[in-house]
């Protein structure tokens, strides 16, 4: 078990995964993937895992959600078996596992993942940055796949997709503990205990978008 990120991979990833990320819209972006990356990389630190795994599941999680966002977790999966530059990093027992934790990862998955792996970057993808970060995110993903709606109808989605989400009883799940995330969900869910109030700050976040 590797505890040392393999320097060729973290450049043929930069290089050539990364700039694959501007197809997406922004809340699946770079920025995102980064975040995601640091994430699992800290929870790897407390388990028997191989960094340059949990490095690479992090940085393909996302890749394939400009094409079909109710599929990206299979069509990511499928993305990374077809990049033949794996197999100089990593042996078939390795990358089946990073395909199957890149498959495990989505928040509204009916099943757990597999493995210490799914778990890990499942749960660093369980992000909450800050609350106006949260709706930013949202409401470009909302522009992007709700083509045709009006702009009230898109803050109102936000609140609603949000809830879902990260409400009381919402999908969003966490299987390692994660301290920092769950303040910031605790946070979130206490705006959006006020509806009104809630879509009166969308609409600030989002005029300062324009």
């Amino acid at each position: 078990m590797s505890k040392k990120l393999n320097n060729d991979l973290k450049e043929y990833i930069e290089a050539e995964i990364f700039p694959q990320y501007n197809k997406n819209e922004a809340g699946h972006g770079i920025n995102h993937i980064k975040t995601v990356i640091d994430r699992s990389l800290k929870f790897a630190k407390d388990y028997d895992v191989d960094i340059n795994m949990v490095y690479t599941i992090a940085a393909y999680h996302d890749i394939g959600h400009y094409i079909d966002r109710k599929r990206h977790e299979i069509i990511s999966a499928e993305i990374f078996m077809k990049d033949e530059n794996m197999i100089k990093f990593f042996n078939d027992e390795e990358i089946k596992i990073i395909k199957e934790a890149i498959e495990d990862h989505r928040a509204s998955s009916d099943h757990e993942p597999r493995t210490i792996y799914g778990r890990i970057v499942s749960t660093a993808d369980r992000t909450i940055i800050d609350i106006d970060t949260t709706i930013r995110r949202s409401y470009s993903y909302g522009k992007r796949n709700y083509v045709g709606i009006s702009e009230e109808e898109q803050i109102d989605r936000v609140y609603s997709h949000l809830k879902e989400k990260y409400g009381e009883n919402g999908y969003a799940k966490v299987y390692l503990k994660d301290k920092e995330f769950e303040e910031a969900l605790q946070k979130l869910r206490k705006t959006l205990s006020n509806k009104q109030d809630f879509m009166n700050r969308v609409k600030r976040v989002v005029s300062k978008m324009e």
